[in-house]
Order: C-alpha cells, then sequence, then structure tokens
C-alpha cells in the first residue's frame, strides 16, 4: 500500500516543529551573549570558555543516545531533551555566577545533543519510508527558527534589557510549540532503526570507538567544519557588529537575522536543487561560496558589508548539513549518530575556539577562521560519495 500523501505532509510538519524549536532555543540565548558577557564582566577568552562547555556537553551526549534511545525511545528522548532546553532558558537568566552559567550550558548541550540525533533520525525515516526528499526543508526550519529568536531578541531589547522578561516569553513560546508537534511527530508508527552498536574487534583507533565507516569520519569532519561556520554566525555576529562595526546594540541581533533568513530561502528550495544539481556540487560549490563572501566582507570592513557577507554565509552553507546527513544515512543509523554528535558539537564548541582566537588577537581574525572552516568543508566533502542529480528523491 503506498503512503498517503496527506499523511507525509502531516509528519513533515510535526518534525519541522522539532527542527524549528532547536533552531529558536539556540538563538534565542546566543542573541544575548553580548548580556551575559556584560553581566559577568566576561572577556572573548572566558566566553569562549562558555561556548566550549557547551559543546562539550554535546560531545559527551554521543556515548548517551543509544542506550537512551532504546530506553526512552525517539518520543522519549525527543520530549525529555526539548524539556531541558526549556528550562535552560530561565535557569541562564537567573544564574548569578559565572561558574552556575558554566553548568547550565553543559546541561544545553547535552540536551541539544539528544534532540539533533532524534530529529534528524526521524528526518531520515521520513525521506526512506515515503521515498521523497525532505531534509533540506527540515533543516529550514531550524533556521527559521533561528530567525524568528533572532527577532525576538531584537524586539525584547528595544522594550527592555532584562534577561528574565525576554527567556521566559521564549520559554513559554517554546513550551507552546512542543505541545503543537506532539500529535504526529512523535508518534512511533515508522520508527527510525536503532542506533548500530560500535563494532566489536578488529578495528582501530577512533572507528574502534564509534564503528564509523572511513566515509562517515570524512563526513564528520565535512560536518564539523560546516556547522562551525553555522554556529559563528549564531554566536559572534552580533559581538563582531558592535565591537568591530559600531553596530548599535538593535542592530546587532540582525547579523543572525540576515544569516538565517537566507539559509530559511535557500533550504526551502534545496530539495529542488539536489534534484538538479546534485547534493556534491551544492555541498562543494556552497561551502565555497560561503568563505569567499565572508571573507570578502571582513577585508571590506563596516556593518553593511558584514551583514552581506553573513547573508552570502547562510546562503552558501544551507545545503551543506541536509546533504551530510542524508550521506550520513545512507551509511547506516550509527554513521547517522556520530555525524550528527560531531555536528552538534561543532556547532557549539567550534565558536569557543573562534573565542580563543578572538581572545589572543581580535574577532576579525577569529571570523578569518570562520571563513577557513566554510572552505575546508569542500576539502573534506572530496571524500565523500553524494547522490548524484538524478539519484536526488523530488520534493512533491
Amino acid at each position: 500500500m503506498l503512503p498517503n500523501p496527506g499523511d507525509f505532509r502531516r509528519d513533515q510538519l510535526a518534525t519541522a516543529a522539532l527542527f524549528c524549536f532547536l533552531g529558536f532555543q539556540y538563538a534565542t540565548w546566543a542573541s544575548r551573549l553580548p548580556a551575559l558577557k556584560s553581566r559577568f564582566d566576561l572577556g572573548e577568552t572566558q566566553l569562549g570558555l562558555l561556548l566550549m562547555i557547551c559543546g562539550v556537553g554535546a560531545a559527551v551526549s554521543f556515548p548517551l543516545v543509544a542506550p537512551l534511545m532504546r530506553r526512552l525511545g525517539t518520543r522519549g528522548l525527543a520530549v525529555w531533551s526539548a524539556l531541558a532546553l526549556v528550562a535552560v532558558l530561565p535557569a541562564l537568566a537567573v544564574a548569578g555566577s559565572y561558574p552556575l552559567a558554566l553548568a547550565v550550558v553543559f546541561v544545553d548541550g547535552v540536551a541539544v545533543g539528544c534532540l539533533n540525533v532524534a530529529m534528524n533520525a526521524r528526518g531520515a525515516a521520513l525521506e526512506e519510508h515515503y521515498g521523497r526528499a525532505a531534509m533540506a526543508q527540515l533543516h529550514a526550519m531550524f533556521s527559521g527558527g533561528a530567525f524568528g529568536g533572532a527577532l525576538l531578541a531584537s524586539a525584547t531589547n528595544a522594550v527592555t534589557h532584562s534577561l528574565t522578561a525576554h527567556f521566559a516569553v521564549a520559554a513559554a513560546l517554546l513550551v507552546l510549540l512542543l505541545a503543537a508537534s506532539r500529535p504526529r511527530v512523535l508518534a512511533e508508527g515508522q520508527a527510525p532503526p536503532p542506533v548500530r552498536e560500535p563494532a566489536a574487534g578488529g578495528a582501530k583507533g577512533l572507528r574502534s570507538l564509534t564503528g564509523a565507516s572511513r566515509t562517515a569520519l570524512w563526513l564528520g569532519c565535512a560536518m564539523v567544519f560546516g556547522t562551525v561556520t553555522e554556529g559563528a554566525m549564531n554566536d559572534w555576529s552580533a559581538l563582531y557588529l558592535t565591537e568591530e562595526t559600531g553596530a548599535s546594540g538593535r542592530l546587532a541581533p540582525l547579523g543572525i537575522a540576515f544569516f538565517s533568513v537566507m539559509m530559511v530561502v535557500a533550504r526551502l528550495l534545496g530539495d529542488g536543487w539536489r534534484s538538479r544539481w546534485g547534493d556534491a556540487l551544492l555541498v562543494r560549490a556552497g561551502s565555497v561560496l560561503a568563505g569567499t563572501g565572508l571573507a570578502l566582507a571582513l577585508l571590506s570592513g563596516g556593518t553593511w558589508p558584514a551583514l552581506v557577507g553573513f547573508a552570502c554565509a547562510g546562503l552558501g552553507m544551507a545545503a551543506v548539513t541536509p546533504c551530510l546527513y542524508v550521506a550520513a544515512a545512507a551509511e547506516g543509523p550509527g554513521a547517522l549518530a556520530l555525524v550528527a554528535a560531531m555536528g552538534t558539537t561543532g556547532l557549539l564548541a567550534g565558536p569557543a575556539v573562534i573565542g580563543f582566537v578572538a581572545g589572543h588577537t581580535d574577532l576579525t581574525v577569529g571570523m578569518a577562521v570562520v571563513a577557513a572552516s566554510a572552505v575546508l568543508v569542500a576539502v573534506c566533502s572530496w571524500r565523500v560519495g553524494h547522490k548524484a542529480p538524478e539519484a536526488a528523491a523530488v520534493p512533491r
């Protein structure tokens, strides 16, 4: 019996709600990093450590995902990790010290890692069950959520500088979004296959720990560099605009907004592009566009060139992570879990490296590292077999 097209659309929208949830939660607190920096009187290095601890939490989540998936199922893993992410916002708003803030963002990293694996496993299962491309549009909702989080931050900052008020409103919206997604997305009708256990014996090094193929490891490296670029736009664009270009506090969140809106538009069109040009061309050309566009913006200097550069980064990187997730899913659920975990780690820990670089030089040099990271995605992608244009599923 052929799948019902109406069921596909409902399942796609419900899964997309989780992607939107994660993007909104992440951008909500990332867009207020200048306020957190001011509250705790942090330098770039200390702020980088805050982001690094979040990445450590994401890395810790990887060995936890398989047993949690077996014990809780996709439904339970998604619910509990999402609820933890809701609780992070008020906890961070009332954190009275820097060490307490570090503990809160560590929990955030663990929860982000778990939800990222769960929702991408859902996306891969959705494509496999219905035989239709969906991953780019699902990731568009992550960018859409980040865009919404940035706009909410800008709006509330214009009314009040209170983190507590801002994060309380954001947490309430997240609860409503999660509640709206539950009827379909958390049904276990077509659950993704369980995460593959690590290979026993006969393997060396990292493969013996993960059970991953060499292709999966290259995919993971490409994902790390890609998510470093994406994460840096969210974490450092506001500070770059205020500290390096002299932008006002009201303009600063627009760095995330320009980046995110370009990702939303490109990802909404991305599944059609996959069918026409193939995943390999989108990943390689897109990452080069992101790196060169950002580098030219840094060389030009100024607020508006920076915003244009951030838009180029969003356009170029839009199809990268969806295509990498599709390639990882083709390698098996174990590879998907590994690539998702490495991607989350890069998203959260990579910007911390930018902070350390900026602390010893300046933020312009730190953002130049981001541009180089985007180009490295193309280098790693040459070692990966992607879907050819005629093999990519066409969205209907």
